[in-house]
């Protein structure tokens, strides 16, 4: 047994159940004092019991282990181990989040074929699909269907028919054709839209839970003729397979079963020819479906063994059926890297509250936020923002505590900002790039203290770059996830100063509100909460972002959907942010920049200085781009009302000139706007352009070059001081009167987010 500290600085023990010795490579003289074991860490009744039959806590880590240790163990015998992970909640102020350790288990003598754990107890039905062949089941309306891939890389085609239906002599059964018309979708993934229709257009069963995300509901399973086509008579095959396997339900026997193929990796290609890869799946990677209706199903293990569709080698799948009455979370599997564990969708501390007002919700980037809400819509919800104050949950944005004594040299390398020049109590918004000058991702520096920084990012894996970075110039200093003890809401809009200073009480030697700064923060409370507040925002208006740990996210939403009553204060989904972001100019991961454009191209050079001190990574690509521009980012005006996309190309005659990374329809400057990426030389305002549609070439439509931003390009909304009659005394945590300090949010050098 091999335990790893992921991210370093994480303690760690291990206690057994067995005979003393019987796990080798503990180390000496590292027994955890009785009690302090079983302090800050939730267990199961389960483990419960086996605590009370385990002997001595022993530390495997202490709060210095460096990222990625590593210690392996050896059992001499037949034993249990439990391993504690201590760790408690993380106030907004602090720095220590637990983290997460990695237990990988080498058996003794090498097997397969082994199942992960059942999802629930309640298990109706087990069964095993050898590979290469097909077996066919009945489940009831509710129940729930796992559909698990044991090795990893096997294809699984998937029938349902209508029981009911079925047994009159009807035949309705998953038609994918009315599936991808009515979901607009090849596959239908886990969340409101996530069902498989017949040709009543009546669903049969939804997608719950699935780890993969890679599937196919456009293509037949595998037949007869594919085989002899390839010169392989004879070979057997998932249809004929099915034909067996159904003919004791009455089902007539086909040519080519219309399938979803779960696991099976086909993409169209950019000549617009399907084409086909060892699927996505690993061993125990699942699809977990519910039963709308009573079913007969069929489940195949895929058997072609010709091509890449199962890695070469068919293996079995394994199918388990649940009793309608267990209660699973929908939630599609992510992985920060494609070794890394799969981790399901999660909800933030603010669902219970957010999924009252709607069902409209999307899987961003492993959390379920709202698209929009029910009691008003995008539309509404942006004016709200314009006129009013919105409050948006982000809390799927990745926070980072950075810390120990190399912290901000890590940041000064990693970055092209000057850190150096970083107050505590300061934000810097910066891109992180590689050493080709391409962009990983952007985000905000929080100084927190002396070594002690906070990166708030979009990419996950900004986190393992800086560790790796870290690692490879050898710097004392810890980057550890606290994505899950930071949860945030954003206050956005003209009334949002107003709104939170009725709730943010701050103690005397922090900013009140009135004195906040843009780009700074400050740490106070709401409704009796531990908060950190910073003067940020995604929207180009007046606004702030308030972060708190999950448990405390009732509370402060609560608070702030109160103190907001007269002011107006509208919850805000993403449909909404992406329109006023786009008319702010601010740009948004794989739409306005990648790893193939640099700071210049994505139109924030603004974060690039000239004259910064110390090296950075990508500093020569980055300084050659900007001697040698080939691409800029610009703002179009667009004629007309057609839509206009991300992707859509740019032409000037007939030559492709560039590509829009995002447009809107701006209900406050009524018309379509877009960002572009353009060549340099025709990048200049007024320069007019056409955007291809169809083809690109036959229907063309005109467009200007602008500057950007669009709305506000002098920033006086989101740099707004508070007026002098705005300014009361502060409230301190004690309840005493403190001194205003009156400072210039306007000394700021800092742009938005």
């Amino acid at each position: 047994m091999t335990v790893r500290n992921l991210e370093g600085g994480q303690p760690a023990w291990v206690r057994i159940v067995g005979e003393a010795g019987a796990l080798r490579g503990l180390p000496q003289g590292g027994t955890v004092p009785a009690g302090a074991s079983d302090a800050a860490f939730e267990t199961s009744p389960a483990t419960e019991e086996l605590l009370r039959q385990a002997g001595p806590a022993v530390q495997l880590f202490d709060g210095e282990a460096a990222a990625g240790a590593g210690i392996t163990l050896e059992a001499a015998g037949e034993l249990v181990c439990v391993v504690g992970v201590p760790g408690g909640i993380m106030a907004p102020d602090r720095q220590d989040t637990p983290t997460d350790l990695l237990v990988e288990v080498l058996p003794a003598v090498e097997r397969s074929g082994e199942l992960p754990p059942p999802l629930a107890p309640d298990v109706v039905l087990e069964l095993r699909i050898a590979a290469a062949s097909a077996s066919a089941y009945e489940v009831k309306a509710g129940q729930y269907i796992q559909i698990i891939d044991v090795d990893g890389r096997q294809c699984s085609d998937f029938l349902a028919f209508d029981a009911a239906e079925l047994r009159a002599g009807r035949e309705y059964d998953i038609d994918p054709t009315t599936t991808r018309t009515l979901m607009g979708s090849s596959f239908s993934g886990p969340g409101l839209h996530s069902k498989y229709f017949d040709t009543r257009m009546r669903p049969l069963v939804e997608v719950v839970q699935d780890t993969v995300g890679r599937h196919d509901t456009f293509l037949l399973a595998c037949t007869a003729k594919y085989y002899e086509d390839m010169g392989y008579p004879g070979h057997s095959n998932c249809t004929e397979n099915f034909n067996r396997t159904l003919a004791p339900f009455g089902v007539t026997a086909r040519k080519g079963w219309p399938a979803i193929n779960f696991f099976y990796n086909t993409f169209v290609d950019a000549h617009d020819r399907i084409s086909m890869d060892e699927p996505w799946s690993r061993p125990g990677d699942y699809v977990l479906l519910r039963a709308l209706t009573d079913l007969v199903c069929a489940s195949s293990s895929c058997t072609d063994d010709i091509d890449p569709a199962n890695g070469w080698s068919p293996t079995d799948i394994h199918v388990r059926v649940y009793d309608a009455a267990c209660q699973f979370p929908n939630g599609s599997a992510h992985r920060m890297t494609p070794d890394a564990e799969p981790r399901m969708s999660r909800q933030t501390g603010f669902h219970s509250r957010t999924s009252a007002l709607t069902r409209k919700f999307e899987d961003y980037r492993g959390f379920w936020l709202a698209s929009c809400y029910s009691g008003s819509g995008p539309i509404e919800e942006y004016w709200a923002c314009r006129e009013r104050a919105v409050v948006t949950d982000l809390s799927a944005l990745r926070k980072f505590e950075i810390t120990g004594p190399d912290a901000e040299d890590l940041l000064q390398l990693a970055v092209p900002r000057n850190v150096k020049k970083l107050a505590v109590g300061q934000v810097v918004y910066t891109p992180l790039c590689y050493d080709h000058g391409g962009m990983i991702d952007d985000g905000t520096i929080f100084r927190l203290g002396t070594h002690n920084f906070r990166w708030i990012c979009g990419d996950e894996f900004s986190g393992v770059w800086l560790r790796e970075l870290a690692a490879k110039h050898g710097m004392k200093v810890f980057v550890r996830n606290s994505s899950d003890q930071l949860h945030n809401l954003s206050v956005q809009g003209p009334r949002s100063r107003a709104i939170l200073k009725r709730l943010l009480v701050t103690p005397p030697h922090q900013p009140t509100l009135n004195e906040l700064k843009w780009f700074r923060f400050t740490i106070g409370r709401i409704a009796d909460r531990p908060v950190l507040v910073s003067r940020t925002g995604y929207t180009g208006e007046l606004g702030y972002e308030i972060f708190c740990h999950p448990n405390d996210g009732e509370t402060v939403w609560d608070a702030l959907m109160e103190a907001g009553v007269p002011d107006g204060l509208t919850p805000m989904g993403l449909l909404a942010l992406d329109m006023v972001r786009i008319e702010a100019g601010l740009v948004f991961a794989g739409y306005d920049f990648s790893d193939e454009t640099d700071p210049f191209e994505a139109g924030i050079g603004f974060t690039v200085p000239n004259d910064k001190p110390d090296p950075y990574v990508g500093a020569a690509a980055i300084e050659r781009r900007r001697q040698s521009p080939h691409r800029r980012l610009v703002g179009l005006e667009v004629a007309g009302n057609e839509p206009i996309g991300h992707g859509d190309c740019i032409h000037v005659g007939r030559a492709q000139v560039g590509v829009v990374t995002s447009a809107v329809r701006s209900p406050i400057l009524g018309k379509t706007i877009a960002l572009a990426r353009l060549d340099v030389s025709v990048a200049e305002p007024g320069t007019p352009v056409e955007i291809g549609k169809l083809d690109g070439h036959q229907k063309r439509i005109p467009a200007m070059v602008v500057a950007f931003p669009h709305f506000d390009p002098r920033k006086t909304r989101v740099r707004a001081d508070p007026p002098v009659d705005e300014a009361p005394e502060r409230i301190a945590a004690s309840g005493q009167a403190g001194s205003v300090v009156a400072d210039d949010p306007r000394g700021s050098v800092n742009r938005s987010r």
